[in-house]
């Protein structure tokens, strides 16, 4: 009877072992947790800045285009309204049907050039965005972060200034891609604007 209890009290520890080991394997890292406003760290990279004054110079004929427009379609209106009592009517149905085929052309230029913005910037930042989502990676496994957050799309109502580290991913993305042409260090850029028409005037 000794002999067996000694046999079964072996196993016991013989399963035991293995067991606590698992526990001891499968209890999470401590680690650190980071806050970073992404879109922001984006748009303040070089490359992020260099791509919205890229857009912006794209984008500025077209905008040009569309305030030309709808200058037009104000000198007509103001045409209209000068000549009220002395327009033939003839005259005046001329003019209207100009001003609004305008007002089709302005609204029909500006959507395009609306769509035509959003999908060149969509596709900019979404490159940026893969590469700075590597640099987040990288910081957080040298650093011993186990979470990283998005404040800008979390709500977040403290956060400790030590856990923000937006500035730090914006230096390591700049570093390891430099911008050929980079002009001196400039003030925080923002997003670039979609072209968008001026009101016309009321008739």
């Amino acid at each position: 009877m000794k002999n067996r209890m000694m046999v079964f009290t072996v196993l016991l520890a013989a399963l035991a072992g293995p067991l606590n080991v698992r526990a001891q394997t499968a209890a999470p890292a401590q680690g650190k947790i980071g806050a970073i406003n992404f879109q922001g760290a984006i748009a303040n990279t070089a490359e992020g800045k260099k791509v919205m004054a890229d857009l912006q110079s794209k984008y500025q004929p077209r905008q040009k285009a569309l305030q030309t427009l709808n200058q037009q379609i104000t000198a007509l209106q103001d045409q209209l309204a000068k000549g009220v009592n002395t327009l033939s009517d003839e005259e005046q149905a001329r003019l209207n049907r100009e001003a609004e085929d305008k007002q089709k052309q302005l609204k029909r230029d500006t959507e395009d050039a609306q769509a035509d913005f959003t999908r060149d910037r969509d596709e900019a930042v979404g490159k940026i965005s893969q590469k700075m989502v590597r640099v987040i990676d990288d910081y957080a496994q040298k650093n011993g972060f186990s979470l990283i957050l998005d404040d800008a799309q979390i709500p977040v109502y403290f956060a400790a200034k030590e856990i923000e580290i937006t500035a730090d991913i914006i230096k390591l993305y700049d570093a390891g891609n430099p911008v050929a042409d980079a002009a001196a260090p400039a003030k925080p850029a923002t997003h670039a604007a979609a072209p968008t028409a001026p009101t016309p005037k009321p008739k």
